[in-house]
């Protein structure tokens, strides 16, 4: 009579799988959280980009409005001192989530798979991963550009924020620059909400993945396409001092 044999994993791999799954689907969480707080901040930061549209002294409004806003329960600039606290800390857990999973999944599967490279999952993977890279790169220079040390590569005043707005963006390769960023931007998003709603459990029917697809498109194209619309029509002389 023929006997079948079990093979049981032991005890103690187990354990140490649980325990790894639960740290990845935590890594995923933190990495969806903190990418819900980018999408909100992007959104109300191409608002205020596109109050160029009304002009010099409404842009300069706005921008002087920010920086008073809450006083005096707040101090000078204690709202933009919030935001920036909270999005360093979401970039912090962001991009350690990002490098952890990107390691797990290397050492996951050291053999880089041949049969599934027409499935388009690798090829999305390294886009979300270089144009990651590429808009942390931007994020340095536009904020050395527009907040810390506001460069002028006109030459011009940097103490208005509408005239550094126009003569960074009538410079072309700048807007060239600005516009490549943009549209990484855009493909993360697109990529990352779909991502962050599978994470939270947010995909469970046809019907619900099909909205998560599209609210991801949406958003996608209605950010990088607003941010694209001032440097555009800067550069095109519409928008000028």
């Amino acid at each position: 009579m023929a006997t079948t044999s079990s093979t049981k994993a032991p005890a103690g791999s187990l354990a140490t799988n649980a325990r790894s799954t639960r740290s990845t689907i935590a890594l995923k969480l933190l990495m969806a959280i903190s990418g819900f707080v980018f999408i909100g901040y992007v959104l109300l930061h191409m608002y205020g980009n596109l109050k160029a549209f009304s002009g010099h002294d409404a842009f300069n409004e706005y921008a002087h409005h920010l920086r008073t806003f809450g006083e005096p329960m707040l101090p000078h600039e204690g709202l933009l001192w919030i935001v920036r606290v909270v999005l360093v800390l979401s970039l912090v857990a962001h991009v350690y989530a990002a490098v952890a999973l990107w390691r797990r999944a290397q050492l996951a599967r050291p053999i880089k798979y041949v049969k599934k490279k027409h499935t388009g999952a690798i090829p999305a993977s390294r886009l979300m991963r270089w144009g990651g890279v590429t808009i942390l790169l931007f994020l340095v220079w536009h904020l050395l550009n527009f907040t810390v040390g506001k460069v002028n590569v006109d030459g011009g005043p940097t103490n208005d924020p509408y005239n550094l707005v126009v003569d960074s963006f009538a410079t072309w390769w700048l807007t060239l620059i600005y516009l490549v960023a943009m549209a990484m931007l855009g493909a993360h998003i697109h990529h990352g909400f779909w991502s962050a709603c599978q994470t939270l459990g947010l995909t469970g029917t046809q019907r619900s993945r099909t909205l998560a697809k599209r609210v991801a498109f949406t958003l996608a194209v209605l950010i990088a396409g607003g941010f694209s619309l001032v440097p555009i029509f800067v550069l095109a002389g519409v928008i000028e001092k």
